[in-house]
Formats: C-alpha cells, structure tokens, sequence
C-alpha cells in the first residue's frame, strides 16, 4: 500500500464520546507496562471518536476509535486504542506501520443530521445518532496517545475545531466487538466541526 509518511493532516469532522468503563473489562487489552488510571474506585474513562475525514485531508476516510481506558507511563497520561476502523486500504496500511495501530476495514454509513452506522459486512459496530448541540467556541487541544511498535510508543496529536456540546445516542449491539467495554450511554458528547487533527510519528517510551 501506498501511504503518506507521518506527519498526517485529517480535516473535517467528528464526535467524542466519553464513558465510565470498569477496569476489570479495560484491562484486559492494555499492556502491563502501562498503568489504568481510575477515577472512581474500579472505574476509568474510555470512549468513541468518530470522524470523517474529507478532501484537503492527508487522506480522506471515516474512523472509528474505541479508547478503553486513559493510562499512565513515566507520569504521563494519555489513551491507549483497543479497536480502531477505517474504510480506506491506505489509512489501514499506515495505522499499522508507522502507530502500531490494529486498523480493520469497516464501512461507513453516514447520515444526514452528521451521524453514523459502522458496520463490518453484516454486523453492526456501533449506531451514533446526535439529537439537539449547543454550540462552544472554535479550541485548540492536544493529547498524547500509546501504542505498540514491537516496544511501547508515543505520539501526540493536537487538534483545533468549532466544538459544541451534544446529546447523543449511541447503540453497541452485543455483537460488536467492544460491546463488553462500552456498555453505557455518553456522560459527555462533544461534536467537532471544521476540524484540523495533526497526528505526529510516534516515539519509543519506556
């Protein structure tokens, strides 16, 4: 495959989910020399991010993201990705050499109103469906993600949108994948617009 060298540019639009997420389920998909960082007793937060990548992007494609918990190396906190799924054969390609990712194909089927069915052929992965937003201000953000590149890496992403704080419903049938992990409705939505995400190459920590 063909794939772009990091730095990757991803511009248009996403949501984030945040979930309280037992760390008995979360822990069975991160590495032991990363430690889960619980916020209530046996708690920690994951998440979704859904996005859709669009022209002008390093490379145009929708994605999905399942964070099981935040973590802890060396002082630093940051997300480890358990499930991720993209619908272009490049993104799959970079994903696994230059972040260790483990992309899969999926298909995207979006709606409308801005939200989204993922599915793999016929099983369902998630159904999002935003209802009402209150529109925030344009932020600029930056995050710090792990991964694993035949030892423990690093890399950061900063992003800058027009966030809004949502409602949202999201559906994980029992046949996805992380319908284990994520097994509650949002405690917090947030839509991003006119999104500019910079992903940078990792760097081996640890």
């Amino acid at each position: 495959m063909n794939y772009p060298l990091a730095p990757w540019i991803l511009r248009g639009y996403g949501f984030l989910t945040l979930h309280l997420v037992d760390v008995a389920q979360a822990e069975k998909y991160i590495p032991t020399d990363l430690e889960i960082v619980q916020v209530l007793p046996g708690k920690t937060i994951g998440g979704i991010v859904l996005g859709k990548y669009e022209p002008g992007s390093t490379l145009t494609y929708g994605e999905l993201i399942v964070v099981p918990a935040l973590v802890r190396q060396g002082g630093n906190i940051g997300a480890w990705i358990s499930h991720i799924y993209v619908d272009d054969l490049n993104s799959i390609a970079g994903g696994h050499k230059i972040w260790g990712l483990p992309k899969e194909e999926a298909q995207f089927v979006w709606q409308s109103n801005g939200g989204a069915m993922v599915k793999q052929g016929d099983r369902i992965l998630c159904d999002f469906m935003p209802t009402w937003q209150f529109n925030l201000w344009r932020q600029r953000g930056q995050f710090g993600t792990y991964s694993s590149l035949e030892q423990l890496a690093r890399f950061e992403s900063e992003a800058i949108a027009n966030l809004s704080l949502i409602s949202a419903r999201l559906d994980i049938p029992a046949s996805s994948p992380f319908a284990h992990m994520i097994r509650t409705q949002p405690w917090l939505a947030l839509r991003a617009e006119s999104l500019e995400l910079t992903v940078a190459a990792p760097k081996r920590v640890g």
